[in-house]
């Protein structure tokens, strides 16, 4: 492993995403007396885990902790009141791995000089263990980082490696924001159904339960959505109607593809 007692894994940030991470780890088993934490402000939650697995938990890095992993995991507008306090930190040999979109690599080197750096990008789901994180490495990462890097990753979801950083942002338009386009899905069929006359609660519910049930069948039998799509839909049957207007050359694909290219605009904005 590329960390341990002696040269810990730093979490820097134990808020909605790092704590779904942490929770992972203890749960494959990770040594929590090689993980640290720094966060001065942990939820009650955050702290119930820390306490219940001994994590040593610190406000502010101090001299005396060499990281062998450091994963920050602040929000990007933190980066300059975060960064200059875990140089102590990070040695030469310190594999920082950061969930931040909009900051790239760059900025790291900046800060800790040329070390391994992994730019990860996961998605909320990642909070129930069903994420999907892409991973930019950078030449200095060593085939043990990158394996320990799966190792942590894949302990809340899916992990794909990217070939080059400029795929960040575009990843960022698929998965990173992709979650928050199914949960309006889910709005805009509840909202459908109340509009053809059914109660909004019930409405509300069917919505929801279709498409976490559509997303389940999707993950369980592995095949292509198209497929899946293609038997459920009967010939002049009553999807077949409702995906012709779908489907139409104005309809969902072109609104998709719209909005994934404004995500990926947007991430490249706060990049520069």
């Amino acid at each position: 492993m590329s960390f341990s007692r002696e040269r810990p894994f730093l979490l820097v940030g134990a808020g909605k995403m790092g704590g779904a991470m942490l929770s992972g780890w203890m749960a494959e088993g990770i040594d929590p007396a090689a993980v640290t934490v720094c966060d001065p402000n942990v939820s009650e939650e955050m702290d119930a885990l820390l306490k219940r697995h001994g994590i040593r938990h610190v406000t502010s890095v101090t001299d005396d902790l060499t990281a062998g992993i450091v994963l920050i995991a602040v929000k990007p507008q933190m980066m300059d009141q975060v960064l200059p306090g875990l140089k102590p930190a990070v040695a030469p040999d310190t594999l920082v791995m950061s969930v931040a979109a909009g900051t790239p690599v760059s900025r790291f080197v900046r800060e800790f000089g040329e070390v391994p750096v992994c730019r990860c990008m996961p998605n909320t789901p990642a909070m129930v263990k069903r994420g999907i994180t892409a991973v930019y490495p950078t030449p200095s990462v060593s085939e043990d980082q990158k394996a320990d890097v799966a190792r942590l990753l894949s302990a809340v979801g899916k992990v794909v490696w990217l070939d080059s950083e400029d795929q960040i942002d575009l990843v960022t338009g698929v998965s990173g924001s992709g979650p928050a386009y199914v949960f309006y899905l889910a709005e805009a069929l509840g909202e459908a159904g109340r509009q053809a006359g059914l109660p909004a609660d019930l409405a509300h519910e069917l919505a929801v339960a279709t498409v976490c049930g559509a997303g389940e069948l999707m993950h369980q039998t592995g095949e292509h959505p198209a497929v899946l799509r293609q038997n459920v839909t009967s010939p002049n049957g009553t999807t077949a109607a409702a995906l012709e207007v779908l489907m139409h050359a104005e309809g969902l694909q072109p609104v998709m593809t719209e909005a994934v290219a404004a995500a990926v605009k947007r991430a490249r904005e706060l990049a520069k």
